[in-house]
């Protein structure tokens, strides 16, 4: 949902850059759609990654409002704030392609489907359905009256803020899998830097999500949440995790020679991952905080969506 609506804010970057250039914004915004379906759908990833590195260097990665366009014709000029508005225009692009593009690949990954750019779109209908339907479905509701596409960009920023410590914690799993990574598995000390790193996201999360619910929040109630956030993850790591006796250095030594020739087996070759009760545990609590944080965040953006303050 997330990644959908992801792919919403870039096309409501297209029609703000458009709607500052003059030209029609649904005709702009359909232009866009398509160029972006017909650049991932020749069947040859090699034409759609030049494709991008095309956009990219031409006009580089911009990805602000049409206000600063207008704050650029006014204090400098209207040239400047016109290659603004295309940079805009082709950040959104680089923007929508490759998020459809992770979604399309994950989803295929998770049901078994087909899904490369190597393949022409007969060879991958679903791969190519999926991507190609968040992209009209987002170039829709931007073109929809009423949309509320303000609430919208808002709503897709927060929900990204509470989600984010989510992904860190299963990438630092991921990290800890010795039969995918091998050699290339964490360090203990990189564990406890990615440790603190995921602890300061979620309490950046938490005061996120207070911060939807309360706009009024006090920099003293921020600096608490600060404070006993810092002190409560310093409890967590001595307690579970200052005084387990460590192999890494052991591990690390035998490990460096294969990390030149090491090879993540096949998927099908790969064991189920084996977690800790502490893992389950820490995961339950994790999901419990996104089930509340993301449901009061999305209470919250209905509430304004309908009228309610």
């Amino acid at each position: 949902m997330l990644n959908a609506l992801t792919i919403v804010t870039e096309f409501i970057g297209i029609s703000l850059a458009l709607g500052f250039l003059g030209v029609s914004k649904p005709l702009g915004v359909i232009i866009a759609a398509l160029l972006i379906m017909v650049a991932a759908g020749t069947g040859n990833f090699r034409r759609f990654e030049r494709f991008s590195l095309f956009l990219v260097v031409e006009f580089g990665a911009f990805s602000d409002a049409r206000g600063v366009a207008s704050g650029l014709e006014k204090y400098a000029g209207l040239v400047p704030a016109v290659l603004f508005a295309l940079a805009l225009i082709d950040a959104c692009i680089i923007g929508a392609a490759a998020v459809s593009l992770s979604t399309a690949y994950a989803i295929g990954d998770v049901v078994d489907l087909r899904h490369s750019l190597h393949r022409k779109p007969a060879e991958a209908k679903a791969f190519y359905s999926v991507y190609c339907g968040l992209i009209a479905v987002a170039a829709a509701l931007v073109l929809t009256p009423g949309t509320p596409l303000g609430l919208l960009t808002n709503a897709v920023q927060t929900l990204a803020g509470v989600l984010l410590p989510s992904a860190t914690v299963f990438l630092l799993l991921l990290c800890n899998d010795r039969a995918v990574l091998g050699p290339w598995a964490n360090t203990r000390g990189l564990n406890l830097f990615t440790g603190a790193v995921i602890a300061v996201l979620v309490m950046l999360s938490i005061i996120l999500t207070a911060s939807v619910l309360d706009p009024e929040i006090s920099g003293e109630t921020i600096v608490a949440v600060l404070v006993g956030g810092s002190l409560a993850a310093l409890v967590i790591y001595l307690t579970f995790g200052g005084i387990r006796p460590s192999v890494e250095a052991a591990v690390e030594r035998h490990g460096r020679p294969l990390r030149n020739t090491w090879r993540m087996p096949p998927l099908a070759e790969l064991p189920l991952r084996q977690l800790t009760t502490l893992n389950r545990v820490w995961l339950f609590v994790l999901r419990a905080y996104l089930i509340v944080a993301a449901g009061l965040v999305l209470l919250r953006i209905f509430t304004l969506a309908t009228g309610g303050t």
